[in-house]
Order: C-alpha cells, then structure tokens, then sequence
C-alpha cells in the first residue's frame, strides 16, 4: 500500500491524542448543546455566501437576460503546472492562483497539471525532487478527482504545498484533509488502487498533458492554453500583462466577455 505507515516509514502516523473522561465529555456536549440552541434562536440564517460571489437573484428582466447571458457564456481555459515538493509551486499558488481564483473562479474551467518524466520501462514517472514526490503529486491528483469543486482540491492541496518538505508524510495529509472536508481513507484508496497502478497512470497523463503544452518550469500559469507567467527560482518569469492576481482577473475578463476562447 502506498500511504501505509508500515511499507513506507516516512509517513509516520499522527500520535494519538489524550482521551476525554466522561464527566468532561458530557459538559463540553451539554455547552455545545446551549451555544446551538441560542445560536439558532437568537439569529436569522444568513444567505449562503460562496468562494467569490454569484449572481445574486434577479428581481427584473433586465437582470434576467444579464443572468441568462452569464449562464451560456464560455469559461476560460486556466491551468497551472505544478511539482509538489516545489517552493515556486508554493508561492505561485498562494499569491497568483488563489487570489485570482477567489475573484473569477465562476469565469474559468481549472485544471491542475504536474510535471515530470515518463519512464517508459515500468510505466512509471520520475519526479524531480524524487518518489515522495511522485506521491504528492498522486495524492493532489486522487483530491482533484474525488473533489472536483476547485474550492475543496486547490485549497487542500495549497495546504499541503505550505509544508511541502514534509510531503507526503501522513500526518501531514490528514491534517489537510480535516482542514478542507476532505476523507482521508478514500484519498487512501485513490492513491493505493490496484497496487498503485491507478494513480500512477493518472500521473503520467498529466504529465503527458504537461508535456504536450510544452511545460517544464514549476511554477507555470496557462490562461486560454497559452502560457500567462512562470514563477521559477523565487522570481516571476515570462509575464508579459503582469503577476498580480488582478491582471489576471483583468485578462480573463476579457476573455470570458468578449471570447476568442
């Protein structure tokens, strides 16, 4: 098994937290019990607020056609390629991808690539910085597969390229995936089905996609499959309308209302 602690000593498990008695137990439920009560009582529920806006109801024809007109317009194409034990892929999806993707996340259709090199002799990939990252890159995938919604996977995933040294220890893993809704045993048996084989197959068509578009820099940023910027070696490269999260925005704005998509 991939992600088990015995065939791989590098994912130590989290220690076990200190049990609560009895009598502590039932207080803590009966003060929640209270605050919940109260809670529900004393306050109106709140609309549902989602990761960047939408639309709120129309009240008019005018707003009407505007949200008809939002439903048939295309998304945007953006993809960003990535290696996960990668410091450049940290700090290019904390201060472009995820700004940018809480602004216009309703105005783009999101694909997250790894980059590496097939092997074509076992049917593998060989990762840079080595098979612990291989299975980063394995586990972010099985995330993206399992929890499509970008708002689950980037943020799990972001969280996990935080402490991208300690990638792909179990601990680590968890802690994202309680963090971000996400269930750890079926990460598990994403990363492990058919003795690995499935995740690993999944890996090598990103990179082969990777590939394809002619990546080999991580961090890369592809708007309209058409390369946006590039953050390698802590500096922001090839970034010709800018790094910012808003000129981003700004680009696929332009692209989602007036096409060429």
């Amino acid at each position: 098994m991939i992600m088990d602690e015995k065939n791989n000593p590098g994912m130590p498990l989290i220690p076990p937290r200190r049990a609560l008695s009895p009598s502590r137990l039932l207080l803590a439920v009966g003060y929640l019990a209270l605050v919940g009560f109260t809670y529900c009582y004393f306050r109106q529920p709140p609309a549902a607020v989602p990761w960047a806006g939408a639309p709120q109801s129309p009240s008019s024809p005018a707003r009407n056609r505007v949200a008809v007109d939002e439903a048939t317009r295309e998304l945007v194409p953006l993809e960003a390629h990535i290696m996960s034990k990668c410091p450049d892929a940290k700090d290019c999806l904390r201060d472009l991808v995820l700004p940018t993707m809480q602004k216009a996340y309703n105005k783009v259709n999101f694909t997250l690539s790894f980059i590496g090199t097939p092997t074509n002799h076992d049917d593998g990939v060989a990762c840079k910085h080595g098979p612990e990252e291989c299975l980063g890159n394995i586990i972010e995938l099985c995330a993206q597969k399992l929890y499509p919604d970008p708002k689950i996977y980037l943020g799990f995933t972001m969280c996990l390229t935080r402490d991208y040294r300690h990638i792909p220890q179990r601990g680590l893993i968890e802690d994202c995936a309680l963090e971000h809704a996400v269930d750890f045993d079926e990460l598990n048996e994403c990363a492990t089905k058919d003795d690995g084989a499935f995740g690993m197959d999944m890996l090598r068509k990103s990179v082969r996609r990777t590939t394809e578009a002619g990546v080999t820099k991580s961090c890369t940023v592809r708007l309209n499959n058409e390369i946006y910027c590039i953050r390698d070696d802590n500096e922001w490269t090839d970034c010709p309308a800018g790094s910012k999260p808003n000129d981003l925005v700004v680009a696929i704005e332009k692209l989602y209302y007036h096409g060429n998509h």
